[in-house]
């Protein structure tokens, strides 16, 4: 019977706004970004993720090299002014993740121009080169306005910009859409001249469903574009996990539908993204809140079958209560969606800050390596299967392979027997080669110092950027 590897989707949210996870603050040295940031990619690959979701654009300016915006002060310390020596951040990333086999996907604010942790605005932020955009918040940030042509041509050349510039495997929104209310004082948005104008000119939607509908027009253009470009990038929106109060009917809570203007129940509906994370930053105890009752309502509106990847809030405590809660709500969503597993954890200084927390994960739901699940809406065709072949090396079997075209490989799986007993691993998109000994694993049950089982096959897989693996052709010795 042909050994099946696990296929789960295993991701940290990396947030470099006010300088959450990256960088530790602004203005560092180059050196010093560049090992806080392997030491992070380090961790996850340590404890079995396969992705990350990084914050590129955290208020309409970029840490990454960019045309159209100016480089983040969350990197510099000033606005505008380049990381000295000149890198660029979002490239060492993506390179540094894909080396140790994971997604990268970038995560931008679609909306935000300028954060109150941000100091003054710059002559060179947004905020100041298109003021015709902007509105100013209450708190102090500044919100680019949904409704106006200008804002969605920008930041739809943004995306683009970075699809075709970069080899991402995802593009990421979140829960800004238009802002919260506590952002403006509990007022209104202040979108006056955008209304009056759109009622001027004939329209007909109320203010309400005229906001979602700048909000729905903006993320299915999104959606196609990012398509047009390079169709195995997949698109993801983490929107506030709870859709409107009532659904289901024991649920209480914000109405991101009328507050937020987010109609993310649409967007699953019409499959308008590959993947879907809901923010159930709640327990599964929390009755109005109910992290299973609300991930079973999602799944009930996942009529496109996209992937359904909750966003998990890992920042509880750390203690033993919250090891078993997030473990808990880990195998709550395998056992909901089995055909595609897999959570996202907000946010990685989660993990990061307790090792108690991590050991029960490794030690548990992830104690296995795991791909990334496959998105036949993308791409079904397989790659070609991988040309293998074996060697004796003194007690060890040398399996090398190479493939007819590397380039459409982003990872290799290598499955092997001893005795009855299959195991694999998974390795990453530059390794040729695993050596294993010929009489190296012990069976479950079997007592050290005993004869061991010997290794009698072996295989090896290719997996594409959309997570297909290719044919399987065993090597019997």
């Amino acid at each position: 019977m042909r050994p099946q590897v696990m296929k789960e989707f295993r991701a940290a949210w990396i947030a470099s706004v006010a300088n959450i996870n990256w960088p530790s603050k602004p203005g560092l040295p180059v050196a010093t970004q560049q090992k806080e940031a392997i030491a992070m990619l380090d961790f996850l690959k340590k404890n079995n993720f396969n992705a990350v979701i990084f914050q590129v654009r955290p208020q309409a300016d970029a840490l990454y090299k960019s045309t159209l915006e100016p480089w983040s002060y969350f990197l510099t310390g000033t606005a505008g002014k380049a990381p000295d020596p000149v890198y660029d951040p979002l490239n060492f990333w993506i390179e540094a993740a894909h080396d140790r086999g994971m997604e990268l996907h970038i995560w931008i604010n679609p909306y935000r121009a300028h954060h109150s942790s941000a100091k003054a605005v710059s002559k060179v932020s947004l905020v100041s080169k298109k003021p015709e955009l902007m509105v100013k918040l209450k708190d102090g940030q500044w919100w680019m306005d949904p409704s106006k042509k200008g804002t969605q041509d920008h930041v739809s050349a943004v995306v683009k910009d970075l699809v075709k510039r970069y080899d991402i495997d995802g593009v990421h929104f979140d829960d800004y859409f238009y802002p919260y209310e506590s952002y403006n004082g509990g007022e209104d948005f202040p979108d006056q001249e955008s209304w009056a104008r759109y009622q001027k000119s004939g329209g007909q939607l109320p203010k309400k469903d005229w906001r979602r509908d700048n909000v729905n027009t903006f993320v299915e253009r999104i959606y196609k574009e990012v398509k047009a470009q390079k169709k195995y990038v997949k698109f993801g929106i983490s929107p506030f996990g709870i859709w409107r109060p009532g659904f289901p009917a024991s649920i209480e809570g914000m109405d991101q539908y009328d507050q937020l203007y987010a109609d993310a129940k649409l967007w699953l509906n019409k499959g308008w993204i590959d993947y879907f994370a809901p923010q159930l930053y709640w327990k599964i105890n929390d009755l109005p809140h109910s992290f299973p009752l609300l991930l079973g309502w999602w799944a009930s509106e996942n009529t496109m079958n996209r992937h359904l990847w909750p966003g998990m809030n890992v920042g509880l405590g750390g203690d033993d209560q919250n090891t078993d809660e997030i473990v808990n709500q880990v195998m709550i969503s395998r056992a909901m969606l089995p055909q595609s597993a897999g959570t996202i954890h907000w946010s990685i200084d989660g993990l990061l800050k307790s090792e108690k927390l991590t050991k029960g994960l490794l030690d548990g739901p992830y104690k296995k390596q795991a791909l990334v699940p496959a998105s036949p809406w993308l791409n079904e065709l397989l790659p070609a299967a991988p040309i293998v072949e074996t060697t004796n090396q003194q007690g060890q079997v040398r399996i090398s392979w190479t493939h007819p075209n590397e380039k459409e490989v982003f990872r290799w799986v290598v499955y092997y027997q001893y005795g009855k007993t299959w195991n694999y691993t998974i390795l990453n998109r530059k390794d040729r080669f695993l050596l294993k000994s010929s009489l190296a694993e012990l069976l479950p049950g079997q007592k050290a110092g005993t004869a061991r089982a010997g290794l009698n096959r072996v295989a090896v897989t290719a997996i594409d950027r959309t997570g297909n693996e290719s044919v399987y052709k065993e090597i019997v010795f």
